[in-house]
């Protein structure tokens, strides 16, 4: 079953894009026509990737395509899927940055003809150095020039001590930032009667010797140290657990001087984390205040970093992708920042601002690559400016 909308502005090929790995969701691009597919889920699973497949095959029956996309993972069977149907067709097969995709989208469902700063905050999704990317400042050009890029910051990169494993206990994020800290003696203190002594040890010879530490600038794994540090959550029971933890807490909390938080040019959150430590278990308003000042040092940090930017760039509009923007708090206390310095702000409407949205960015920069392709030759392969 598909579902389609009209976008504002045509684009200019037509493109099949496969979406990512979690809440996978095909699409396919013709002019100012997008024909969506159901979410599929997370394509862990079998079924979802069987049913991805006959998607994209009910996409391609309603007519031919000029590319296929694919998020840059290798590993991915969306990509290998895309991979596949492009030998096929015998057409070109681009891969889309993921953060890049999740910025596109918005451009392309709002019509934005200018170049944009972008804030794409997710949990992750790879980067074009190999590492876990998920806190991102972009350049983004606008209309049929979508193609280009730039990522012009980042949040501070945190270890994830087990791997994949840190997404789903926070209490190993929280221990990474006590570890960066030079404080990586109280982690066992912290942690030992929750998950184990042995348990913890094992986490800080992790950290210590940097082994099975992979670095990830995800806003989502920060959410999870802060919450780890509160002790909102060990282990979590289902995706974002922790952050929808967080963000209940700090609606809780009067509004109040947000901590200040540096961005040169990475925004650094240990401070406010390690502060979080501090906050008595008991006291449920010391507590509330703690999420609130973190959500505030976030927002306060990438409104700075984007202002900074847009200035630097000649932009004038700001656009937010990526889960992390589920968040009201987080959204409600950037857009503010961000319009009192006169600067517009766009957020998803009618797609997701999740990875269930992410095809429509995927096939938006692969329509304008292919647009550029045709006009100056060149390696389809994107690269940042």
């Amino acid at each position: 079953m598909t579902e389609s909308f009209t976008l504002p502005a045509a684009a200019p090929a037509r493109v099949l894009a496969c979406g990512a790995f979690l809440k996978n969701r095909a699409a396919r691009l013709e002019g100012d026509r997008l024909a969506w597919s159901a979410v599929h889920g997370d394509l862990a699973e079998a079924e979802a990737c069987r049913a991805l497949a006959a998607s994209t095959e009910a996409l391609l029956a309603l007519g031919g395509v000029d590319a296929i996309a694919h998020d840059l993972h290798p590993d991915f069977h969306s990509t290998r899927l895309a991979l596949a149907l492009g030998e096929r067709l015998g057409v070109p097969v681009i891969g889309v940055q993921h953060h890049h995709a999740h910025i596109a989208a918005v451009i392309a469902e709002a019509g934005i003809e200018g170049p944009v700063i972008g804030l794409a905050l997710d949990g992750v999704g790879l980067g074009t150095d190999g590492t876990a990317w998920g806190g991102e400042v972009l350049w983004v050009d606008g209309g049929e020039r979508a193609q280009r890029w730039e990522r012009v910051a980042h949040l501070q990169p945190l270890a994830l001590p087990g791997g994949d494993v840190a997404a789903r206990e926070p209490w190993r994020l929280a221990a990474a930032v006590l570890h960066s800290l030079g404080r990586g003696d109280q982690i066992e203190a912290r942690f030992g009667a929750v998950v184990g002594a042995s348990t913890v040890r094992g986490l800080k010879t992790m950290l210590d010797r940097g082994l099975n530490c992979p670095i990830s600038s995800g806003a989502g794994r920060w959410f999870d140290a802060a919450a780890g540090a509160l002790g909102l959550s060990v282990r979590q029971a289902f995706e974002a657990e922790a952050a929808i933890a967080l963000e209940q807490l700090a609606t809780q909390a009067l509004p109040g001087a947000a901590h200040a938080a540096s961005f040169a040019p990475t925004l650094d959150l240990r401070g406010v984390v390690a502060e979080m430590f501090d906050a008595s278990r008991d006291d449920t308003t010391a507590r509330a205040r703690a999420a609130l000042r973190f959500h505030h040092a976030l927002a306060d940090g990438l409104a700075d970093a984007a202002v900074h930017a847009a200035r630097q760039h000649g932009c004038d509009t700001v656009v937010f992708g990526g889960g992390c923007f589920l968040n009201r708090v987080l959204g409600e206390r950037l857009a503010h920042r961000l319009e009192s310095q006169g600067l517009a702000v766009h957020a998803p409407r009618h797609a997701p601002c999740g990875d269930a949205g992410l095809a429509l960015g995927q096939a938006w920069v692969a329509a304008c690559s292919v647009a550029a392709s045709r006009t100056v030759p060149r390696d389809l392969a994107l690269e940042e400016d």
